[in-house]
């Protein structure tokens, strides 16, 4: 009897140790077995499949705040070219893309209207001195009791608004840059020129040869390149990691992966629009001025901090079944590298490199197969 007590005893302990075998998950059994695995190649293998042997290096990773916007420049380097009055098209001489200085001669307007308005100055000009003298006359008899007070606030108010139209017909003169002397001296012209109004590239040409055009057309659009910068919407949870001076790295997706920078100079004051988001500005180098144009969308990351992290090349990965591995050289001799797979945790990628999350077997001195990895998993 004590012999079958003795004998079930055992096969308990027996069941009992199999089922806590059996509690480590297929996972890390997984990953054990992965880690035992060993791959030899040799010096021919190597030199073959131009594979490389690289250490672990440290390298900065920065801590980004993602966001998106436009290529933009500020109101007062955009300008919408229009006429003060309306006209046809006499010449225009200028295309899309042409770089302008200020006051340069866009295009030139004639119409019938101008040769009115030089009309009407002149023929108010040619009654100033009759009106003043005439005024002067009559406050001086007024003054003397000789005149009645009459006919000396008549005197007045005929020279005052004679005088105002004087001053606004010359105005107008002067804003269609047509020289109010000339026009005295009987010298009218039937067309004026546009200028620029600001140095930089025409953008847009609404206007044609011999085409109408009114004071509510914008004749062309200029903008002034060296002025671009960035413009970004970033959401309100990332407001507290903004300050002047950030980097930023951003890209142009619907044109290439070019990678570019900028630098943070402004930062809005109120978060707004249905998407919670602030504006911020951004500089951008000479070089990008020359490549970018306004009005491109952007995708942009701002480099709010930066840490040391361990990493090797994003290449350098292997992953299977959301696991990822390194081949860590274990030892070399008689022109074979023996490395094992050896199972890893990653962190943040930052474009050719990847974090490793280090742990007792993951140091600067471990040497892994940097390239070629895919020829032999």
């Amino acid at each position: 009897m004590k012999r079958y007590s003795y004998i079930l005893f055992v096969l308990a302990i027996g069941f009992f140790n199999s089922c806590g075998g059996e509690n480590k998950s297929a996972e890390e059994q997984s990953a054990d077995q992965e880690n035992t695995a060993v791959i030899e190649i040799t010096q021919e293998q190597f030199n073959a499949m131009k594979m490389e042997i690289n250490a672990l290096q440290e390298k900065e990773f920065d801590n980004t705040v993602k966001a998106s916007g436009r290529i933009d420049v500020p109101p007062k380097n955009r300008a919408k070219v229009t006429s003060f009055v309306g006209g046809y098209v006499k010449s225009i001489a200028l295309l899309v893309g042409d770089k302008i200085a200020k006051g340069q001669p866009l295009l030139t307007l004639e119409s019938p209207e101008y040769i009115d308005l030089q009309q009407s100055y002149l023929e108010i000009a040619g009654q100033m001195k009759y009106l003043e003298s005439e005024y002067e006359r009559q406050k001086t008899l007024f003054d003397e009791k000789i005149s009645s007070q009459k006919k000396y606030l008549e005197a007045e108010s005929t020279y005052k608004r004679a005088k105002s139209t004087y001053e606004s017909l010359r105005q107008k003169l002067n804003m269609l840059r047509i020289n109010p002397s000339e026009v005295e001296q009987g010298k009218f012209s039937s067309y004026i020129t546009v200028y620029s109004p600001i140095s930089g590239d025409i953008t847009a040409i609404n206007a044609n040869v011999g085409m109408a055009v009114s004071p509510v057309d914008v004749i062309m659009e200029i903008v002034e390149t060296q002025a671009m910068h960035l413009e970004l919407a970033v959401f309100e949870k990332d407001v507290f990691n903004l300050k002047t001076g950030l980097k930023i790295r951003f890209t142009v997706p619907q044109v290439s992966s070019e990678e570019f920078e900028a630098q943070v100079t402004q930062i809005g004051k109120s978060v707004g629009g249905n998407d919670r988001v602030i504006n911020v500005y951004a500089s951008l180098d000479a070089t990008a001025k020359q490549k970018l144009l306004t009005g491109m969308f952007v995708e942009a990351q701002l480099v709010a901090a930066s840490r040391k992290a361990l990493c090797v090349p994003y290449d350098a990965i292997t992953t299977e079944e959301n696991n990822n591995f390194l081949l860590v050289l274990e030892s070399e001799k008689e022109d074979v590298y023996i490395f094992r797979k050896t199972l890893v945790k990653t962190g943040e990628r930052n474009g050719d490199w990847i974090e490793i999350i280090p742990d007792s077997k993951s140091t600067t001195s471990t040497k892994i197969l940097s390239k070629g990895v895919y020829d032999v998993m």
